[in-house]
């Protein structure tokens, strides 16, 4: 894969890295930013679901990345450049020195969510999520304990900001995800499709490490502090974490990390 060296900072090669916090703050449906060498592997690797568009390296770094740019289409471009230019053009130091542009992928519900083809199923519901690093955390957890999808509400914040998906280690970019229109839809969506509703709570009725009979899961996850709404633990069974009294919860990430492990060991999909 020949590089594409850049000598200027406003060379429209790459402009769509310039300026990366206040690309952060814009509402761009068409592309995302992905940074560090671990989540752009995870990029280029066979189990992404987006395209890659570009890849903008720190000129030292390609060759420690050149096993995986061999294995990029003819048409993805590698631009590399000193240090002191990519900084500048992206607005802070990179210091990880390694970047790339990728092409969003809107995913439909009926997507994303599988069928019920008679197989246990382990799915997430995130309800008013909007911590980028709980948002990274959870879709880290979500590849880690086989997660065949992740629905969000209206409010969550988008899995594809540049620090969540660099906190999920490129989790977001191989968990299928789709936005639901509503709360009551995206509650719909699982009910339709067969998954019984686990909702987290300090207050659940069940502990976590207590389910029994269930074949498809879907755990679902509120927002640190007022949690889910009051409708959702209508419809959904209340379970907790045990934990000692001194405190009563934990950040929405390491919850939903504990709770996804004790169902993915009950479903038989923890990793041996």
């Amino acid at each position: 894969m020949p590089l594409v060296p850049i000598a200027r900072a406003d060379d429209p090669r790459v402009s769509g890295y310039a300026g990366i916090r206040d690309r952060d703050l814009r509402a761009d449906h068409d592309q995302f930013i992905v940074e560090g060498e671990v989540v752009v592997r995870m990029l280029l690797s066979p189990a992404s679901r987006f395209r890659v568009r570009s890849l903008f390296l720190e000129e030292r770094r390609a060759e420690k990345l050149e096993d995986a740019l061999a294995r990029l289409p003819d048409d993805v471009p590698v631009y590399v450049a000193p240090q002191s230019l990519m900084d500048g053009l992206v607005g802070f130091p990179i210091h990880r020195g390694v970047l790339a542009l990728a092409d969003r992928r809107v995913a439909t519900v009926a997507d994303a969510l599988p069928v019920d083809g008679g197989e246990n199923a382990l799915a997430v519901g995130l309800l008013g999520v909007v911590n980028h690093d709980n948002v990274g955390g959870i879709f880290r957890s979500a590849a880690a304990f086989g997660a065949r999808a992740v629905l969000l509400d209206p409010v969550t914040c988008d899995p594809l900001y540049r620090k969540a998906v660099r906190v999920s280690v490129g989790g977001s970019l191989v968990v299928p995800f789709a936005r639901a229109a509503s709360e009551d839809a995206l509650l719909d969506a699982f009910a339709e499709r067969g998954f019984e509703l686990l909702a987290l709570s300090a207050d659940g009725a069940s502990d976590i490490d207590e389910l029994a009979g269930a074949r498809r899961v879907a755990l679902l996850i509120g927002a640190e502090g007022p949690g889910l709404s009051p409708s959702v633990l209508r419809r959904a069974k209340g379970v907790r974490i045990p934990m000692q009294r001194t405190l009563d919860s934990l950040n929405a990430s390491v919850a939903c990390g504990i709770a996804l492990f004790s169902v993915a060991r009950a479903l038989g999909k923890a990793g041996r």
